[in-house]
Formats: structure tokens, C-alpha cells, sequence
């Protein structure tokens, strides 16, 4: 009998030998759970699908999202297995978890605060105390490093709290008032508070059902939110008195599949409803002179037409895909007539330069931009002048940084790279020199000379030009010995950006080298780059991936078996459908709330994000070509009898975007499948969500967990060994 037959019979297989069989307190285990099946059938546009572990997802799970303890007992007996093996498996490791931890912690600064952005009268930040867990957000009179008023303390409030989770905080424009939008539960349901800050005190009645964002009004009279629906679902726009509790309906989405959020544009002038998904958009805007008046339609939607309009110099300028712009142009239309027929080019459509945001200020407009690659920042000015703020490593990211004030000739933006700490620069636009305001400070040291960056391209299987970036010590040998993590995202036009990160030094100063592919799926070569690794061109993500990992054996950078592989959300889709193509390249997965049952996902309309993500992945349920070519690489129907490397996969309860029960059939199924005595575990938040843990202390010792699990998977001595 081998293990696939003994897992299926449901015999134990013997424990590794270095871990102990079962702590005395039941929470740690070396045998795996063998989770129960009960075939449930799936007839869909005449075809069956077969699903052994249905049966995971509680069927109340939206009420699970607000109360974790609602989740159904057998389920719950099911996770706790699970997290009590990984604990077992990975109990060689705590000593290296808890040293990486450090390590990690020892990098950051604990009294750290960012730069102070100004805004009339005050200047706004947010700072964090020795040993806190969480931000505290403040202002103080501008100009001055004393009179500080905090405005909320988030370590108080989140005392006792399992989850704890500011998503939006912002003070109204006349500085009375101070709203944030709070999720207690990690399900991203959030409550927003306003609190008067000549008292001290939070006005009775929060807004609650909240999808977490807002705006205030321009005269600071009102709040603009946005109403989850029961399905989870950003549905209307809402409009409360800042220091009311009537909410009036502003507008309502009709099609459950747009997304919908407000916005102020940067002169102030308006107020902004936009609703879209990922193949077009529709906005309307209030004048803010007005805010109680109805909205008026900017452009109707239309199939394939991406459109964002900026207000400046007195007219709309509008970022748009629309003509055949791939990556995009900016055309401007006078205030009163917006409709595309009186749109006029601005700054035309240049392939390869993908035009990603406008920013606008009283005398300039500033595009964030994309060229090969590599992020960069253009400002225009009222008498058409234009030029770029320039840099020169081989690999970084740059982003503009949104202030308070419109009538500035200073933009502030933040420049790091795999070497260099992040830098927040503020730059005058008219006199074109900057000014560095702060630079990301490691206590425990690091010198960029240390480490080098490199960016080359790997060849696809259809000939395209994949990016490649990776960090790696200047004394590491290319001779194929060292271990390499391979990181990749590859979806929603979202770029995996060239970044410092504190954390992965703690594999890189052990003789890792990191490396990042920047996959069809993304937007790192342009907007036509995320247009062909979506829908029916999806596999193209996951032969890039596996075509990155090639090149960088072929180059001597690591070799097949030496390597782990890390992808979260989206990513561990893309991590899922590489190892089921080629298992034999990677000695350990970190599989983080990963997307694995695409097609059973993506056919369930109840759920949050199905229908406005049918654009990015297709419609199983009306098309049956979308069917087909969605479970022809869905990681979850595509698991075979292979010898599958070692893996990780990791879950949070009260996820609304990736269910806990997608990693957790998916580890159940490989378990019954792999013909390697490699484990495959599951570690699921019980209380948290997509995100995982919401205090910085606790997340550095979620990734200390993944790095010492990918340490052991290639048999480091100081991890035990190897499983």
C-alpha cells in the first residue's frame, strides 16, 4: 500500500521521527488529518464535477463573519486538526521562528512615526510607541514639534480584542471631527466612528455595515460611505450629517458585479461616485458647492471603456483606455459637458507607457507612470511644460504620496528598492529639487553595499519577455548551491513592485536569494500585460512562472529541488497551478489564503467577490468556454497522483475575499493524491481574516513561520533538518 491509498483507507502513516507524536494538551500532533468525503455532484451547463470535501463550507458563513464562534462544530474540530499538525510538524522550528522573529522585529523601529503631512493650521500623522502593536494617530499645530493631540490611540481600542483593524481614518477639512472605519473581526464589516475633537467624544450611533471607505464633504457637513449588503457586496453610496444618524441613499449600483466607492477630487470641487469592475467604469459627481443635490452622470459604461476623471485648471481630465489606448491617454472635456463625444486628446496614447494615475494640484498634474518595467513620475504644468523626476537603480518602486492641500507647488513621494530602505522625498514641482524628509531607519543595521539587485528577463513559452528581479548577498556563488524563494503574483493588473522588505533579509543573510516574477497577469509591462494573463489567457501566468524558475536554474541563480515558491490570494492560485505543472521544481509552497477551487468559486454568485471578478476569470455559469478553460488550470481540479514538494497553505477564518474552506479542501485532496512522504499542511487564522493577523508584532510572526517552513523544506540544519 503506498501513502495516496493509505491516506484514502485512512491509515495513519508513520510520524517523523524527530517531532513529538502528540503534545499532552491534544494541540500538537505528527499524524495528519484524514478529513472525511462525502462526493457531492456538480451538474453545470452539462457537465459533472465531483467535490469529496464540500462539505467544509458552512452554509451560514456569513453569519461565521461576524461571530466566529457560529462556525459549525464538525468544521471547526476539522481546522483545529489541521493547525494541530502543522504545530506538530513544524515544532522543530520554534526555536528558528522565534529567532527570525527577532531578527525581523530587530529591523523595525518601534517608536517609528511617518511624515507629517500638512493641511491648513495642523499637520496630521500617525506614530507607534515601544512594544505597541498598533498606530496612533495624531496631529499637532503646524510648523511645530509640540502641542500633539492624539486623535485615537488604536492599541486602547483594540485591547481584548482578538482582531482589531483601522481601515480608513481621515479628519473632516474644517478639522472638527475625526472619522475611522474599524473591522473587529478580520471579515472586513467594518463600523465607522466619528469623534468630536473639541470634546474628546464619539458621537453617538456609528455608521454600521460599512465596506470600510469614505469621504467627507468638502464644508465638512457630511460623510459619503459606502453600504456592504448582506452578500458582502459595496452596493450603495450613503450620505450621513457628520453629526447625524439619518443616512439618506445617495445612489445604488443595479449590477452586483461593479464594485462602487466615493471620492473628493483633489481641487475640491467635487464629489465623486464611481462604479466599475475590471473591463469598464461609470462615475458621477456632485458638485460640492451642493452635496445634497442628486449626482450627475459624467459618461455612461460601456463594455471594454475604463475611464477616471481628474478636475483640474477648471476642466475634467480624463484617464482612459478608451480608442484602442492599451495603456491609456488622457483627454479633458469642459466642465458641463462630459459625455466621450467631447472628450479631446491631452496627452495621447504612447504603447508602452502605461499611465496609471493623474494627481492634481493648482498649477501642475502629475502622472504616475510605467515604462519597461519601471515605475516613474511626470509633472506637467498650467503652460504645458513637462518633465520627469528621474532615478537610477536597476530595479525600485516609486509612488506618489496623496496629500491634504491643492494649492501647493510641493508633491511628497516614497522611493525604495530591494537594497534601499524606503525614502519619502518632498519635491517642488516648479523649482524641480527635492528635499528627503525621512528615511526608513534599521535599528539592528543594514548597509545596501551588502546586497546587490538584479533585473533580467526570462524567455516564455510563446517568446515573451518575462521580468525578473532579485536580491541576493554580494558573496553569494551562482553556481546553482544556493536556495532561492520564487515570489509571484500575477492578477487583477496588480504589479509586484520592487521593493525593500525588512523581512526577506532574514533569508537573504542566510544565503537565500529572493527573487520576484513579474507575470502575465500584472501590469509590469503595461496594461496589455495584465490583458494577457486574464480570462482565457490565464495559463500564460502560470507558464511565466514556471518559465522564471527555469531561467533562473539555467542561470546558475539555484537548482530544481533548492527552491520554494510563494504566491498569497491570487498568487497562491498562481503557486497552485505551478506545482501541480512541474512538483519537481520546488522543494517547499507557501501557499498563503490561497484561490485554489476557481471554477466551484467563480460559479457561486452568493458569494462576495464572484460576480464583479467574472470579468478577470470568466463565467462558468452562462459560458461554457470560460467552464472549460477555467477547470483546465484550476488548481483544485487538476491535482493528480505526483510527488508533491512540501507545502504550506494558510487560511483565515473570516475571510471574505479567499473562504477558509479553499486552502482547506485543497490540502485534504493533496493529501489524498501525493506520492511523496513530503507534508502538506494548513494553518488557518481562527480569528482573523484575508490579511491575517492585524498587529505588526503578530504578522512578523506569521511570515517567521512561512521562512522557517521554507528553511526546513530544503533540510536546513538550524530547522531540524528536512520533513
Amino acid at each position: 500500500m503506498n501513502r495516496r491509498d493509505m491516506l484514502r483507507a485512512g491509515i495513519a502513516l508513520p510520524a517523523f521521527a524527530l517531532l513529538p507524536a502528540c503534545s499532552s494538551d491534544g494541540q500538537m500532533t505528527t499524524t495528519p488529518p484524514v478529513a472525511r468525503r462525502e462526493p457531492f455532484t456538480f451538474e453545470q451547463l452539462g457537465r459533472t464535477r465531483v467535490d469529496d470535501y464540500a462539505w467544509m463550507r458552512d452554509e451560514n458563513y456569513q453569519d461565521v463573519m461576524r461571530d466566529p464562534s457560529l462556525l459549525r462544530a464538525d468544521i471547526r474540530e476539522h481546522l483545529e486538526s489541521e493547525n494541530a499538525y502543522m504545530r506538530g510538524m513544524l515544532h522543530s522550528t520554534k526555536a528558528l521562528q522565534e529567532t527570525i522573529f527577532q531578527e525581523m522585529r530587530g529591523r523595525t523601529k518601534e517608536d517609528d512615526s511617518s511624515v507629517p503631512k500638512p493641511d491648513g493650521d495642523w499637520e496630521y500623522y500617525s506614530r507607534f510607541e515601544t512594544g505597541q502593536q498598533y498606530p496612533i494617530y495624531a496631529r499637532r499645530p503646524r510648523g511645530r514639534n509640540d502641542g500633539e493631540q492624539i486623535l485615537i490611540n488604536v492599541n486602547d481600542l483594540a485591547a481584548g480584542k482578538a482582531f482589531y483593524k483601522i481601515a480608513q481614518a481621515e479628519h473632516a477639512p474644517d478639522h472638527s471631527l475625526f472619522a475611522y472605519s474599524a473591522d473587529e473581526q478580520g471579515s472586513e464589516i467594518h463600523t465607522i466612528y466619528v469623534k468630536d475633537l473639541a470634546t474628546g467624544q464619539v458621537l453617538a450611533s456609528p455608521i454600521t455595515d460599512g465596506y470600510g471607505d469614505f469621504v467627507w464633504s468638502p464644508d465638512s457637513q457630511f460623510i459619503f460611505w459606502t453600504y456592504r449588503d448582506e452578500n458582502g457586496r459595496p452596493a450603495r453610496i450613503m450620505r450621513r450629517p457628520a453629526r447625524g444618524a439619518e443616512d439618506v441613499v445617495v445612489y445604488e449600483e443595479a449590477d452586483e458585479g461593479m464594485f462602487l466607492s466615493p471620492d473628493v477630487t483633489e481641487s475640491e470641487a467635487f464629489i465623486l461616485i464611481s462604479s466599475g469592475n475590471q473591463e469598464m467604469t461609470e462615475v458621477r459627481y456632485i458638485p460640492a458647492a451642493t452635496p445634497t443635490a442628486a449626482p450627475t452622470l459624467f459618461h455612461p459604461r460601456a463594455a471594454g471603456v475604463i475611464y477616471t476623471p481628474t478636475h483640474w485648471n477648471d476642466r475634467w481630465h480624463v484617464l482612459t483606455n478608451a480608442d484602442g489606448a492599451i495603456d491609456f491617454k488622457v483627454m479633458t472635456c469642459a466642465e458641463g459637458a462630459t459625455g466621450k463625444a467631447n472628450w479631446r486628446e491631452f496627452i495621447a496614447h504612447e504603447p508602452g507607457r502605461y499611465i496609471m494615475m493623474l494627481t492634481a494640484y493648482e498649477n501642475h498634474l502629475v502622472r504616475h507612470e510605467r515604462v519597461n518595467a519601471l515605475p516613474r513620475i511626470a509633472v506637467r504644468d498650467r503652460a504645458g511644460g513637462e518633465h520627469e523626476v528621474a532615478f537610477d537603480e536597476a530595479a525600485y518602486w516609486v509612488e506618489p504620496v496623496f496629500g491634504f492641500e491643492y494649492a501647493t507647488a510641493t508633491t511628497r513621494f516614497y522611493y525604495e528598492s530591494p537594497t534601499t530602505p524606503v525614502q519619502w522625498f518632498d519635491y517642488d514641482m516648479a523649482t524641480r529639487t527635492r528635499i528627503l524628509r525621512k528615511t526608513q531607519e534599521v535599528p539592528s543595521g543594514h548597509d545596501p553595499s551588502h546586497y546587490q539587485v538584479r533585473r533580467f528577463f526570462a524567455p516564455a513559452t510563446d517568446g515573451k519577455q518575462v521580468p525578473v528581479t532579485v536580491l541576493m548577498k554580494r558573496d553569494t556563488p551562482l553556481d546553482g548551491s544556493a536556495p532561492l524563494l520564487l515570489y509571484g503574483y500575477g492578477a487583477y493588473g496588480w504589479a509586484t513592485e520592487a521593493d525593500f522588505s525588512i523581512r526577506r533579509l532574514s533569508l537573504v543573510d542566510r544565503g537565500w536569494i529572493y527573487a520576484i516574477a513579474h507575470v502575465r497577469g500584472g501590469t509590469e509591462m503595461g496594461y496589455g500585460w495584465f490583458l494577457d494573463g486574464r480570462k482565457r489567457a490565464k495559463r500564460n501566468s502560470f507558464t511565466d512562472f514556471i518559465a522564471v524558475a527555469e531561467e533562473l536554474v539555467r542561470q546558475n541563480y539555484s537548482r530544481a529541488g533548492a527552491m520554494v515558491c510563494q504566491g498569497g490570494s491570487a498568487g497562491g492560485l498562481l503557486v497552485g497551478g505551478g506545482v501541480n505543472m512541474r512538483p519537481d521544481l520546488w522543494a517547499g509552497v507557501i501557499a498563503e489564503v490561497p484561490f485554489m477551487d476557481v471554477i466551484t468559486t467563480m460559479s457561486d454568485a452568493s458569494l462576495p467577490l464572484t460576480p464583479p471578478e467574472w470579468p478577470e476569470w470568466g463565467n462558468p455559469i452562462e459560458n461554457a468556454d470560460d467552464y472549460d478553460y477555467m477547470i483546465s488550470y484550476s488548481p483544485y481540479d487538476n491535482i493528480e497522483a505526483k510527488a508533491y514538494p512540501a507545502i504550506l497553505a494558510t487560511a483565515g477564518l473570516t475571510d471574505p475575499r479567499v473562504t477558509y474552506w479553499e486552502p482547506a479542501k485543497w490540502v485534504a485532496k493533496l493529501r489524498t493524491h501525493t506520492t511523496s512522504t513530503r507534508p502538506i499542511l494548513l494553518k488557518t487564522n481562527m480569528t482573523a481574516g484575508h490579511a491575517g493577523a492585524a498587529g505588526r508584532f503578530d504578522s512578523l510572526k506569521e511570515e517567521a513561520l512561512n521562512f522557517a517552513f521554507a528553511l526546513k523544506a530544503i533540510g536546513a540544519s538550524e530547522a531540524g533538518g528536512a520533513f
